[in-house]
């Protein structure tokens, strides 16, 4: 059988700043699970041709038409080009299948467009999807998620593909993607790892994976895909210290921080990590736990985190900290005020501040719906920031995106700009600051045209203050310049998602 296996991360680019950071960034978020299905489907026998999209060149040239069977993976925001693509390889044929974020949160959106949707899977559950087990039209999931990962060596021709230039040479911000655990052991409302159990995976493994690297590609950086990296810290800390120090692979990981104890944060400098991902969310005490300062809300909070990235700095050359602005917990004044100024405290850390986004499947989902406040005739395309696809519980439409133009001033400070230019360790970081502040620019000025309309279009402001469901102008026509040529290849009507959320059939 031929079997292509492709990826989506991004939407395509629509300006050169958005190309930027695709290509230095968003093309190193290739995922893990895509890539062992690859290796499986060579494994069996089969050939496969494996490929990502990052937002840059044209998807429709990354695999040959004449597949037996094509599975895709994307995020949610994704999803309309992966239907449009879906539909392109149903023309030639091919049996299609969608796993991933997307597909686990919208299972019952995606059987709209493709002929198998997957939740978890395994090396079993693959061999039986292409030899033709499954009849279409169903949502199935094997009974447990796969534990025995392929190697980064038999991973190394999709490794190549993804994030080397010319499936030869690494860049600086050439990435393995390799995971040392499954699950997590936070119950985040807004996460779809929420209810996933937490489970470690070979020690043996992830030592023998790291000496290869050290050996073949020593100039990667290895992309620890944890949703929460090193929970049992001494466990996974004893096996990258066993690695001679002269071998030792430099590496990203997002972790939470109340792992990183002051006893412990030594052994990331040792052990050469260069990059760190923190979920602090909010400042009130409902997310406290990960961040190590269970029933710490308020001031107190961001100045002990601050302080803790603070120290943290001396060890890491990059750190980012994700907040989320809109949360039912948010009221008020005080929320973007502790935000300024944690951000104005902390110059060593980027923050990422996002909009809540119901997801299928989390409890979050499950709220909003309840509570009649997601837009429901948003299409996925929109279920990213800057986009606002539910009402909040205490800021109307205009008031939040105030308040986001507030906050996004205070991140890309020409003053906070100029300190973290100063005081970062290496080059890349610097050009990932740089980056970052373009992309930021891109988004205020997106910010600035949603309030505008909200000022000005009265129909468009209906539709956010759910008094309307007919999709603004303004969605439409942003959703045919987003998606181009592959706009055409979904209806209006399909543009409307299914919400219903369905269970998998374990198989």
């Amino acid at each position: 059988m031929r079997v292509g296996i492709l990826e989506v991360m991004a939407l395509p680019s629509q300006s050169w700043t958005e190309k930027l950071h695709h290509t230095v960034l968003t093309k190193q978020y290739a995922s893990l699970t895509p890539q062992a299905i690859s290796v499986w489907c060579r494994q069996l026998g089969h050939q496969s041709f494996y490929a990502t999209y990052y937002g840059v060149g044209n998807p429709e040239q990354l695999l040959p038409k004449d597949l037996d069977v094509v599975f895709f993976s994307c995020c949610t925001l994704a999803s309309s080009l992966v239907y449009g693509l879906a539909k392109l390889y149903r023309q030639f044929g091919a049996f299609t299948v969608i796993g991933g974020s997307h597909a686990e949160s919208f299972p019952a959106d995606c059987l709209r467009f493709f002929d198998l949707v997957v939740k978890d899977c395994n090396k079993e559950l693959i061999f039986d999807i292409v030899s033709g087990q499954f009849e279409k039209g169903h949502y199935i999931s094997s009974a447990k998620p796969f534990t025995d990962c392929p190697t980064v060596e038999e991973r190394m021709p999709e490794i190549l593909t993804a994030s080397f230039f010319k499936k030869k040479w690494p860049s600086v911000f050439t990435s393995v993607p390799m995971v040392t655990s499954l699950g997590c052991p936070y119950t985040c409302d807004f996460c779809m790892d929420w209810n996933s159990p937490y489970q470690v995976l070979s020690s043996d493994r992830l030592s023998n994976d790291l000496h290869y690297l050290a050996k073949n590609y020593p100039n990667t950086v290895v992309a620890f895909h944890d949703p929460n990296f090193a929970i049992q810290f001494d466990r996974v800390f004893n096996v990258l210290e066993s690695i001679p120090p002269e071998s030792r692979m430099s590496y990203v990981m997002e972790c939470s921080l109340s792992i990183l104890t002051p006893s412990r944060i030594a052994r990331l400098r040792k052990t050469k990590c260069i990059g760190a991902s923190y979920g602090v969310e909010s400042w009130q005490d409902d997310y406290s736990t990960k961040a190590g300062l269970k029933f710490k809300k308020g001031f107190e909070k961001v100045d002990r985190v601050s302080e803790h990235v603070e120290q943290l700095y001396e060890h890491v050359a990059y750190q980012q900290v994700t907040l989320l602005f809109g949360l039912d917990t948010d009221k008020g004044d005080e929320p973007v005020e502790l935000m300024k100024r944690f951000i104005e405290q902390t110059p060593s850390a980027w923050p990422v501040i996002g909009i809540p986004v119901p997801f299928g499947g989390t409890p979050m989902f499950d709220r909003f719906w309840a509570d009649d406040r997601i837009l429901k005739s948003m299409p996925f395309t929109f279920y990213y920031f800057p986009h606002l696809v539910t009402q909040l519980k205490h800021y109307d439409a205009i008031t939040y995106y105030e308040k986001l133009i507030e906050l996004s001033d205070s991140v890309a400070s020409e003053k906070l700009m100029k300190k973290r230019l100063k005081t970062s360790k290496n080059n890349r970081t610097r050009l990932i600051h740089f980056v970052r502040q373009k992309g930021e620019a891109v988004v205020k000025k997106y910010y600035l045209e949603i309030l505008n309309l909200l000022h000005t279009d009265k129909q468009f402001r209906d539709f956010h203050d759910g008094k309307s469901t007919v999709l603004p102008n303004f969605y439409q026509q942003k959703y045919k310049k987003i998606l181009g040529r592959y706009a055409e290849l979904v209806s209006p009507e399909e543009q409307t998602p299914s919400l219903e959320q369905i269970q998998p059939q374990v198989v």
